[in-house]
C-alpha cells in the first residue's frame, strides 16, 4: 500500500495480496519479487502462497474519502505487488500461516477478488482503479458478469507490452474485455510499432486502446532503453489522439524535454 505513490502515473497503489509468479521478459527484474525477498517472503512462483494485506480496505476508503472531500478523481493502481488477474491462490498471513477454510473469511486470492469488484469498486466513485495485468486473457473470467456488458467507470484495464511479442499477443487479449483500456509499455525492452494492423482487421493496435504510458527499466541489472522506441509510441499516439505518459528512462538520466509528455485521459481529472 501507498498513499501518494512515488509512481508518477498514479496517486495511491493498493495491493489485496503480496506475490506473483513470472510470465514474461519484462518480469525477469521484477521490483516486487526482489522486495519479497528482501523482506523473506517466500511468495513468488507457481507453488507458492500469497500473503493477505489485512489494512487494504482501510485504505481504499480512506483515498475515497479524501477523493471526495476534496471533489476530485484519485488514481489508483491495484497492484503494485501481486497481478489481480492471476488464478486463485492460496493465502498466508504476515507469519506466513496459512488461512484455513473452516476459520478464515478469505483462504485464496480470489475471494479477495471477488471482494474488491463486488464491493469495493461500486462504493469508490471518486476512486479511478488503474487494474493492470500481464494476463489480459483471464481478464473475462474473473470479472462480474455483469461487468461484461456495462463496465464500471471508475474501472481501466490494462496490460504491460514489453516488445512487439508481447504487444502484439497481449493488446489483442486486452482488447477482448468491454470498458477502459490502457497500457503500461514498463519495461520497453525493444522497438514496438503500435500501428501494427490486427490481424484480420482494419484497426491498428492503437485503435484498440484509450492511455499508453511508456518507460525504461531501474535498478540493478536494469536493461537499455532507447529513448527513440518512446518518440515512436508518443508520435503515433498524437496521430491517434490517445493520451501519452512517458515515466522514466532509467531513474537516473535526466528526460529529455520533447519526452517529458505526461498527458491523462482527457475524461479523468489528474
Amino acid at each position: 500500500m501507498a498513499e501518494n505513490s512515488k509512481i508518477e502515473w498514479t496517486h495511491h497503489t493498493a495491493n489485496l495480496w503480496w506475490g506473483c509468479t513470472k510470465v514474461h521478459a519484462g518480469c525477469d527484474n521484477c521490483y516486487a519479487s526482489a522486495l519479497a525477498k528482501r523482506y523473506g517472503k517466500d511468495v513468488w512462483g507457481n507453488d507458492k502462497p500469497r500473503r493477505l494485506i489485512q489494512n487494504v480496505w482501510n485504505e481504499i476508503e480512506k483515498y475515497q474519502k479524501q477523493a471526495e472531500a476534496a471533489g476530485e478523481i484519485h488514481r489508483v493502481f491495484v497492484g503494485s505487488m501481486m497481478d489481480i488477474f492471476e488464478k486463485p491462490m492460496p493465502l498466508v498471513d504476515h507469519k506466513g500461516i496459512s488461512y484455513s477454510e473452516a476459520e478464515s473469511e478469505f483462504w485464496n486470492t480470489g475471494q479477495l477478488r471477488d471482494k474488491f469488484f463486488n464491493e469495493v469498486v461500486p462504493n469508490s466513485p471518486n476512486l479511478m482503479f488503474l487494474l493492470l495485468s500481464k494476463r489480459p486473457s483471464n481478464i473475462n473470467k474473473y470479472i462480474p458478469e455483469s461487468w461484461k456488458k456495462n463496465p464500471p467507470k471508475n474501472v481501466m484495464f490494462g496490460t504491460s507490452p514489453v516488445n512487439q511479442e508481447t504487444a502484439d499477443k497481449l493488446i489483442v487479449q486486452l482488447s477482448k474485455v468491454n470498458g477502459l483500456r490502457f497500457l503500461s509499455v514498463e519495461p520497453q525492452l525493444d522497438k514496438i510499432d503500435m500501428m501494427a494492423k490486427v490481424e484480420g482487421k482494419e484497426r491498428v493496435l492503437l485503435d484498440l486502446v484509450d492511455w499508453v504510458i511508456s518507460g525504461g527499466e531501474s535498478g540493478h541489472g536494469k536493461r537499455p532503453f532507447d529513448c527513440d522506441w518512446a518518440r515512436l509510441i508518443r508520435d503515433d499516439c498524437k496521430t491517434k489522439g490517445v493520451p501519452f505518459f512517458f515515466k522514466q528512462i532509467d531513474k537516473i538520466k535526466v528526460i529529455p524535454d520533447d519526452l517529458m509528455i505526461r498527458e491523462f485521459p482527457i475524461n479523468k481529472q489528474k
